[in-house]
C-alpha cells in the first residue's frame, strides 16, 4: 500500500505535468447550469432535448478502462455518473483526464445519456480542472458486525473529526444535515423575534469591564491604548442600556465567551440569544420561552414532541413550574425552606457533597440542586425562586426576601434558559454588586465586578422589564439528538495534540 507521502509526490509530479501542457490547475473561472440534484431531477427532460449542461464538483471515484472513463462527480446537492470517451472528448482532453485524482475539483460539460447499463449520466464532450487536490482525502471503511454497518476508518475517530471538521464533513454528508439544521433554527429565532416586534441589535465582544454573569472572563491587551479588555461573558447590561436609552424590546444572538472547563454540554465560546422587553416581568419570559420552543417544534419539524437520547421530550404548552427548594427537598427529604445557613453546611458535610461551605448560602443550595435535582429533570421544567445571593441582577420575591424572580428553564438534565424579573433599583444593584465583589475577594472567581458605567447609566431610570437568555448550541443539540456540544459546533475548541 502506498503512504500519503509517496502519493502526495505522485499529485506533485501530475501538477507539474498539467502545467507543462499549458494547463491552469486552479483557474480563475467557472461554468455551471445545473446543479447535481436538478440535472438528476429534469432526467425526462434532459434526455429528450440533448441540451448542454454543466456541471461542477468533486471527484469521489474514478477509473479508466483503455479508451473510457467512468468518474462519480459529487456537489453539496447530490452525486452522479459523468461518462467519458476518447473519441467524444478528444485525444488532448483524455489526457487531462488521466491526470485527474479523487478529491479533484472539475468542470464537465456534456449531455444528458443513459449508458449500457442503464445509469442515468453525463456523457462528457469536455472537462476543464478547476483545482487540484494534492493530499489523499481518507477512504471510508465499513464491515457489518451483528447486522449492522460499522464505520471503522480514521473518522470513525470523534476527536479526529471534531479537529478535521472539513474532512468530517466531506467524508460523512449527513453530519452536514445537523448544521443546516442549526442554520435552520437561529433563522427562525429571528424571525419569530422579529414578528413579536423585537429589535436585533450588536454590543460589543471587547468591554472594558465584564459582567451579567456568573463566568471567569478572557483577558486581552488593546495596545494602542495600553489596556486590558475583556471577552464578554454575557451581552445583558449592554442591552440594559438600549431600554434605558428608550428601546422597548431588543435582543442579540451573538458569541460569549466563558474561561472555563470543557466538557459535553460547555464549550468556551458559544452562541447565545438574549432578550429584554420593557413593561412585562418573569411571567412574561415564561410565555416568550414556552413559545419560542414550541414553535420550533412545530414549525420546523413538525412535532411537539422531540426524540432525544432514550427520553420523548414534550414541548407542548404549558411546561410544568417548580421552586428550588421544593425539588431539593422532593429529592433529599430535607426541609430547607428557612434558609438556615447551619442546616445547609452540615447536610453538605455529612453528605460528602464537593462543595466550598464558606462560599455563601446561595452556592450551597445551588450545589444541593446540581447534585441531587438536575439530571432529574428530563420533561421541560421552569424552577422558579432561586436565591437572591446567586441572582444579583433579578428583583426580589415579592414574598419572601432571600428569594429573587429568576427561572432557569431544564431539558434532559441540562439548563437551556434563564430569565429575570430585572432589577432596576440602582441603589439595590449597587449594593448587590458590592456583595459579589466580597464574594470574588472570598475567592469566587466567576462573581460580578462594579459596572460603575451601568449603575450611572440605571440611575437616570429603567422601565420595569423581563430578561431572557437561550443556549443556541443547546437548542441545536435537543433538536438533533446529540449528547456533545462539539457536534453542533462547526470548529469547537479542542486540546493541543
Amino acid at each position: 500500500m502506498q503512504n500519503n507521502h509517496e502519493l502526495i509526490k505522485q499529485r506533485q509530479e501530475k501538477l507539474e505535468k498539467l502545467e507543462s501542457m499549458g494547463i491552469n490547475p486552479y483557474p480563475v473561472r467557472c461554468q455551471r447550469t445545473h446543479q447535481i440534484k436538478q440535472f438528476l431531477d429534469q432526467q425526462d427532460t434532459l434526455l429528450q432535448s440533448k441540451e448542454t449542461v454543466y456541471l461542477t464538483g468533486r471527484i469521489t471515484s474514478h477509473r479508466r478502462q483503455g479508451r473510457i472513463g467512468f468518474t462519480h462527480l459529487m456537489d453539496m446537492s447530490g452525486k452522479v455518473q459523468v461518462f467519458v470517451r476518447q473519441d467524444t472528448i478528444g485525444e488532448q482532453q483524455y489526457e487531462l483526464y488521466k491526470l485527474l485524482d479523487l478529491g479533484d475539483f472539475i468542470q464537465a460539460q456534456g449531455q444528458a445519456v443513459v449508458t449500457q447499463t442503464g445509469e442515468y449520466s453525463l456523457l462528457a464532450t469536455e472537462i476543464v480542472l478547476l483545482s487540484k487536490n494534492m493530499r489523499p482525502i481518507p477512504t471510508v471503511k465499513e464491515k457489518e458486525v451483528e447486522g449492522k454497518i460499522v464505520r471503522y476508518d480514521e473518522f470513525s475517530d470523534i476527536e479526529l473529526r471534531y479537529r478535521k471538521r472539513y474532512l468530517d464533513l466531506l467524508l460523512n454528508p449527513e453530519h452536514r444535515q445537523c448544521f443546516e439544521t442549526r442554520s435552520r433554527i437561529i433563522s427562525f429565532v429571528r424571525q419569530f423575534m422579529d414578528q413579536r416586534d423585537f429589535l436585533e441589535v450588536e454590543t460589543p465582544i471587547l468591554q472594558p469591564l465584564y459582567g451579567g454573569a456568573n463566568a471567569r472572563p478572557f483577558v486581552t491587551h488593546h495596545h494602542t491604548l495600553d489596556l486590558d479588555l475583556y471577552l464578554r461573558i454575557a451581552t445583558e447590561l449592554y442591552l440594559k442600556r438600549l431600554i434605558i436609552g428608550g428601546f422597548e424590546k431588543v435582543y442579540e444572538i451573538g458569541k460569549n465567551f466563558r474561561n472555563e472547563g470543557m466538557d459535553r454540554t460547555h464549550n468556551p465560546e458559544f452562541t447565545a440569544i438574549e432578550m429584554y422587553q420593557a413593561y412585562t416581568d418573569l411571567e412574561g419570559m415564561i410565555e416568550l420561552t414556552e413559545s419560542l420552543l414550541n414553535s420550533i417544534a412545530q414549525s420546523l419539524f413538525a412535532k411537539e414532541i422531540v426524540i432525544y437520547g432514550e427520553n420523548s421530550i414534550s414541548l407542548q404548552k404549558p411546561f410544568q413550574r417548580v421552586g428550588m427548594l421544593d425539588l431539593i427537598e422532593k429529592y433529599t427529604g430535607e426541609d430547607f425552606s428557612d434558609f438556615n445557613e447551619q442546616k445547609i453546611k452540615k447536610y453538605i458535610q455529612d453528605h460528602q457533597v464537593a462543595c466550598d461551605t464558606n462560599a455563601g448560602l446561595g452556592k450551597m443550595i445551588a450545589t444541593l440542586f446540581e447534585h441531587y435535582v438536575e439530571h432529574h429533570l428530563v420533561q421541560p421544567t421552569f424552577v422558579v425562586d432561586y436565591p437572591l445571593e446567586i441572582s444579583p441582577f433579578a428583583k426580589n420575591h415579592p414574598e419572601h426576601p432571600q428569594k429573587v424572580e429568576r427561572f432557569e428553564l431544564f431539558i434532559a438534565g441540562k439548563e437551556f434558559a434563564n430569565a429575570f424579573s430585572e432589577l432596576n433599583n440602582p441603589v439595590e444593584q449597587r449594593k448587590r454588586l458590592e456583595q459579589q465583589v466580597k464574594q470574588k475577594e472570598k475567592g469566587d472567581e466567576e462573581a460580578n465586578v462594579v459596572d460603575e458605567d451601568f449603575l450611572e447609566a440605571l440611575e437616570y431610570g429603567m422601565p420595569p422589564m423581563g430578561g431572557l437568555g437561550i443556549g443556541i448550541d443547546r437548542l441545536v443539540m435537543l433538536f438533533t439528538n446529540n449528547a456533545s456540544i462539539k457536534e453542533v459546533i462547526l470548529f469547537p475548541q479542542m486540546k493541543p495534540e
